[in-house]
């Protein structure tokens, strides 16, 4: 089992006042039974066996403290082929959809299989589908990586139909997710939820006037998440200088 170790690192600057400044470094451990080595020196495999909250020294006596990974340990570890939808924009599907332990979701196209793998760590039963060769063999190492047994990845177009009906939650990362939309209301069961990511507003459009034309879904909302991060240093506070804030557009529709 993989290992997590936090190494906390404290500077003083000298400005018109004493800020004292704390840098954290986590070392993600894949195998524990040899030796690790890193910028803080080696790390015995011994000490990588202690339980979690143990306090070890490195051979150049840095100390590190010893915990397990979680899901989001391991998932931040996954192979990428391509880009993934975001932590942010997942958390908003996650909320407005309300999925669950319960539900039922089908995803497309998978990509490198991120957003499949989260929902898999947190509802029922996820299907993915993928048309490239790569991506599908990517996926399935990805799905292996994280030990998750209720997703599966299937190599077909969904545009020529989706196999699994009554589904939840059906979440698109295609191209023209309108041309999706026949097969989408066959999988979904009444009431369900449909959601589309696109990173570019002609998408949007294209895809809400599809919608907007059809009897069988309604078009809720179409959003995105903008996410700050904040350097907190006593009290030197301020906006990290250069950040990652726009992604991608979301849509979310209903099945009537």
């Amino acid at each position: 089992m993989p290992k997590i170790l936090v190494r906390k690192e404290s500077n003083k600057e000298k400005l018109s006042n004493k800020f004292k400044s704390t840098k954290i470094k986590t070392y993600y451990v894949n195998d524990i039974s040899k030796d690790y080595h890193c910028s803080d020196g080696v790390i015995k495999k011994s000490d990588l066996k202690r339980k979690d909250g143990s306090r070890i020294l490195s051979n150049i006596k840095k100390e590190f403290i010893l915990i397990s990974p979680s899901f989001v340990d391991d998932y931040m570890r996954i192979k990428r082929g391509a880009q993934i939808v975001s932590l942010k924009d997942i958390g908003i599907i996650i909320a407005f959809t309300g999925v669950n332990k319960n539900s039922k979701v089908v995803d497309a196209g998978a990509g490198s299989g991120a957003l499949a793998c989260f929902l898999a760590n947190i509802c029922k039963e996820v299907v993915t589908y993928e048309i490239r060769d790569d991506f599908y063999k990517l996926v399935k190492d990805n799905i292996r990586f994280l030990g998750l047994k209720n997703i599966k990845v299937k190599k077909k177009d969904v545009f020529k139909g989706i196999d699994e009906k009554d589904v939840d939650l059906v979440v698109l990362d295609l191209p023209s997710p309108w041309n999706a939309l026949k097969s989408v209301g066959k999988a979904l069961k009444i009431g369900g939820f449909l959601v589309s990511y696109s990173p570019t507003i002609p998408q949007v459009m294209d895809f809400v006037r599809v919608v907007n034309n059809s009897s069988s879904f309604i078009h809720l909302r179409t959003l995105e998440i903008i996410k700050r991060d904040w350097e907190v240093e006593e009290r030197r506070v301020r906006p990290v200088t250069t950040q990652t804030v726009h992604t991608g557009f979301l849509t979310f529709c209903r099945r009537i």
